[in-house]
């Protein structure tokens, strides 16, 4: 008995403990509130989140340019669905925005980056990187698709691809086929990353930890998590047009949203960690720009 106490003494030592952290049951009104709250963070900070988030219309149009002039118009369509997959990870830089602005400190726009700082920012990685992955996979299964139905011959213009997609059986064929198949890569990223991020940034949980509760999390809430599913769906779609622009704004409030639903879903630390105090802020003058650009050199000098 004494031995097999020991092995299991080492292992966890060895191996490490899954923490465990406790599991709210939520309604869909909590998810009215995340997205209210995500708004109000949005309204607070909105250059903030909009220069966090700018590279998402911008690589939407240079997407487009890109169909137009290489011959990849097939895989536009699954390109921009798969900004879901990425989101959560791309997002980092909105919780941490949402987090100081909960905590009650004045938010800069530079405090999105101070999210690389955080002691967990190596799990954050790991999990942007599994992600990053399945994103991969989605557009190597889309395209296999395509080239299944249609074969390798590309489309002549757009006006061609949309007739042969909207107006022939091999088009609605591509459609519930390819919506079938992503809809199932967006329930493995939901489920793995619905709360991993904000977990890790908050309670610096591993990544395997945040997964583990991620998935407990869709299983203690498989209805309102789909709910959320299919409201972060629509607000893509719709941010999606014209041309990836609306995205500047459906990205940022879904990014401070999903950092309010971690605050529902999850039960506060009882016991939090003391955190300095933030550094007092001071005025900033036109003559100390480009300085200003730069605050952490700043924080070398102090």
């Amino acid at each position: 008995m004494a031995t097999l106490y020991s092995h299991g003494m080492i292992r966890r030592h060895v191996f490490g403990e899954a923490a465990s952290y406790p599991i709210r049951k939520i309604d869909l009104s909590d998810l009215t509130r995340a997205l209210r709250l995500g708004w109000e963070d949005f309204q607070a900070m909105p250059s903030h989140a909009i220069v966090v988030c700018v590279i998402y219309p911008v690589l939407g149009l240079v997407l487009f340019r890109a169909v137009l002039g290489y011959s990849v118009l097939p895989l536009l369509f699954p390109l921009a669905a798969g900004f879901a997959l990425i989101g959560p990870f791309a997002a980092i830089g909105l919780y941490e925005l949402s987090r100081r602005r909960e905590r009650g400190e004045e938010v800069d726009a530079w405090d999105a980056i101070k999210v690389l700082r955080a002691p967990s920012f190596g799990a954050m990685l790991e999990l942007g990187v599994l992600l990053l992955v399945l994103f991969g996979a989605w557009i190597g299964v889309a395209n296999a698709i395509y080239v299944t139905i249609f074969g390798h011959a590309p489309a002549a213009s757009i006006p061609d691809f949309a007739t042969r997609v909207l107006t022939t059986p091999e088009g609605w064929s591509l459609i519930i086929v390819g919506c079938g198949a992503g809809f199932l890569f967006a329930v493995v990223a939901l489920c793995i990353s619905v709360v991993s991020f904000p977990l890790m940034l908050d309670r610096h949980a591993t990544a395997i930890d945040a997964i583990r509760t991620s998935l407990r999390a869709v299983a203690e809430n498989p209805v309102v998590m789909a709910g959320w599913g299919l409201i972060v769906a629509a607000l893509l779609v719709i941010g999606s047009l014209p041309f990836f622009v609306g995205l500047a704004v459906v990205l940022p409030v879904l990014g401070h949203a999903t950092w309010h639903l971690y605050r529902r879903v999850i039960e506060p630390n009882p016991n939090p960690p003391d955190e300095p105090p933030p550094p007092p802020q001071g005025k900033r003058y036109a003559a100390d720009f480009p300085a200003n650009l730069f605050p952490w050199s700043r924080e070398r000098e102090q």
